[in-house]
């Protein structure tokens, strides 16, 4: 499969080296050296990316602007194939793209210190900042309703209404801890009606490895740029919050592990402020500490409401996985609401002082 894709980027397979890279849930990944040359290549999985063409059009129109609006960026853009075709396209093997290898580069997989987070921050805040003035309107929706919550939750109550009878008897405290939380929903929807909470260029997945690092720590710039298209700050502030601020992810079972770090939703804030302090809107700074309730709540409600419907969407390596998982999310929003005045103090001080510049 991989020779007859090299060979359209003009590699014979005979002379490179092809290593698998696990570390992706969504795409197949390998990393390909060709004598002094390396590069990621990548097969789209076309059953989250149902419009490959559309990914790749995205990441071109940013690229464009990028390079002419701030050329000292560095913005991993797909390498052209033989045919000049940034989506190479085999009719056995799918949809495949080329990236350079940055060189210096690493990648990490679970945040260990505040400095992390913050640098991370730092990237998803700088990238923001700098397509603020890219129209978002342009952007194709990669994946249509990704963070909608109104349509999740919508789906949650079809899954309790329709789904897997035992299974939502089970889950009938989880239900009515989620029915609790409605309030999240409420104000979504109030934000999806102001005008002062704008459609922005935004990554959508910003866990920490989707940022490269150097030797040195520092963060060098963002990767995985599928998930790029319109919407609120919420969700890349959101999903940060969702998977740096506990040191036990979404898959621990004992729930006495997840806890919220101070130091770590301090350096998130930090991060982002840096670059973004003064592209929010009064309503968006409003909404920082919102935008960790807000993603964390609807992990909480797609995971159980496939819990119900039999795991068809995530799937599961063992029967109660996506039961579990929605508890652990559950509980990681209950300790950061716990923590909400404090974290709006904190907030409020950074915007104030803007104090998040000492760890630059």
């Amino acid at each position: 499969m991989i020779a007859s894709i090299l060979d359209l980027y003009g590699i014979r397979y005979e002379d490179s080296i092809a290593e698998t890279i696990a570390t992706g849930l969504i795409n197949r990944t390998w990393k390909i050296t060709a004598g002094e040359a390396q590069f990621i290549l990548q097969r789209i999985n076309e059953n989250v990316f149902k419009k490959p063409y559309e990914v790749a059009e995205n990441i071109s129109m940013l690229n464009e602007y990028l390079t002419e609006r701030s050329p000292g960026y560095l913005f991993v853009a797909p390498v052209k194939n033989v045919r000049n075709e940034e989506i190479t396209f085999d009719n056995e093997h799918g949809y495949f793209r080329m990236f350079p290898f940055v060189q210096g580069s690493h990648t990490i997989n679970v945040v260990s210190t505040p400095d992390q987070a913050f640098e991370a921050s730092l990237q998803f805040g700088r990238f923001a900042k700098l397509v603020s003035e890219f129209d978002a309107s342009r952007l194709h929706l990669t994946i249509p309703d990704f963070h909608n919550l109104s349509l999740r939750y919508q789906q949650f109550l079809d899954a309790i209404k329709f789904g897997n009878p035992d299974r939502i008897k089970q889950s009938a405290e989880l239900i009515s801890e989620i029915k609790k939380y409605s309030y999240i929903l409420s104000a979504y929807e109030k934000i999806k009606k102001s005008a002062k909470v704008y459609d922005r260029v935004t990554h959508n997945d910003t866990k920490i490895s989707n940022v490269l690092f150097d030797d040195h720590g520092k963060g060098m710039c963002i990767i995985d740029l599928d998930t790029i298209m319109p919407g609120y700050f919420i969700s890349d502030v959101g999903d940060m919050m969702r998977t740096y601020l506990s040191p036990a992810n979404e898959e621990e079972k004992d729930f006495t592990k997840i806890v919220v770090r101070d130091d770590f939703f301090r350096a998130i804030v930090q991060g982002y402020l840096t670059n973004m302090s003064d592209e929010l809107s009064a309503e968006e700074r409003k909404l920082i500490l919102y935008a960790g309730l807000f993603l964390i709540y609807m992990q909480a409600i797609r995971f159980l409401a496939d819990y119900c419907v039999n795991d068809t969407y995530y799937g599961a390596r063992y029967e109660e996985q996506n039961f579990v998982r929605a508890g652990n999310q559950l509980c990681l929003l209950k300790n950061l609401e716990e923590k909400s005045r404090f974290f709006e103090k904190m907030i409020s001080n950074e915007l104030k002082t803007k104090s998040y510049l000492i760890h630059s």
